[in-house]
């Protein structure tokens, strides 16, 4: 591939609001193209098996699809005799998911809830990996480290102004353990902070696609909104 040219992506992920929000972060990327969408393994094979789709070059992997695994795809494109590279973007944490996706050649790991800033450090980072080794058939030894070298974060990014990491991570564990939907206010009150703070760190879970919002009917008074964990992103 010239350097000059995008690198073409295949975004897999089984929750539409989350594929389009993918999808749409890569087109805000110089250097990055969208070649297709996928809803699930089988449709994500049949772009990758379609002769008329273009090489793809990069793909963006859900884990948990409705249809299959993230790693039976991994396994299927090898199976296929293709090489993309792959950077998982899941919730998923299990330490053996983890390392069987190494174990399978994914490029990097991206864990739900995230930043359009570190899905941007992400993919600029792969995006120097690319370029470093692209065009050439013949390496050096210092090159292949400099190369691997771009994949490690220089830093740790920050949230929006004023939100905390640590924070974050409490409203989500919060909402991911919850039985049923719940308000900006009865997560507040579970985790003692105010309804205003819980509901710019709920509001900030549904865009980075990891919850979802929805009106609360039937509550007296001044329409609540409620939010909900994607079971799916588990």
């Amino acid at each position: 591939m010239s350097a000059g040219l995008p690198i073409r992506v295949l975004v897999v992920d089984d929750e539409p609001i989350a594929l389009a929000a993918h999808a749409d972060y890569v087109r805000r990327l110089d250097g990055f193209e969208v070649a297709a969408t996928a809803g699930g393994m089988g449709a994500a094979l049949a772009v990758l098996n379609d002769p008329a789709t273009p090489a793809i070059q990069l793909v963006l992997l859900d884990m948990n699809l409705t249809d299959g695994h993230g790693l039976d795809l991994l396994r299927r494109i090898h199976g296929l005799g293709l090489v993309p590279d792959v950077v998982a973007i899941t919730a998923v944490q299990e330490l053996q998911v983890v390392r069987s996706a190494i174990a399978l050649g994914i490029t990097a790991y991206l864990i739900k809830p995230f930043t359009f800033a570190a899905f941007r450090d992400k993919l600029e980072s792969y995006r120097s990996y690319h370029s470093a080794l692209a065009d050439s058939s013949v390496t050096t030894q210092d090159a292949i480290d400099r190369a691997l070298a771009k994949l490690r974060p220089s830093g740790k990014l920050a949230l929006p102004k004023g939100m905390l990491n640590e924070t974050l991570s409490a409203v989500a564990d919060w909402l991911r353990a919850a039985p049923a939907a719940a308000s900006a206010t009865e997560v507040g009150a579970g985790l003692a902070m105010s309804r205003v703070t819980a509901r710019r760190y709920l509001d900030h879970l549904c865009e980075t696609g990891s919850a979802t919002k929805a009106p609360r009917h039937g509550s007296p008074g001044r329409p609540e909104l409620e939010y909900r964990w994607r079971r799916s992103s588990r």
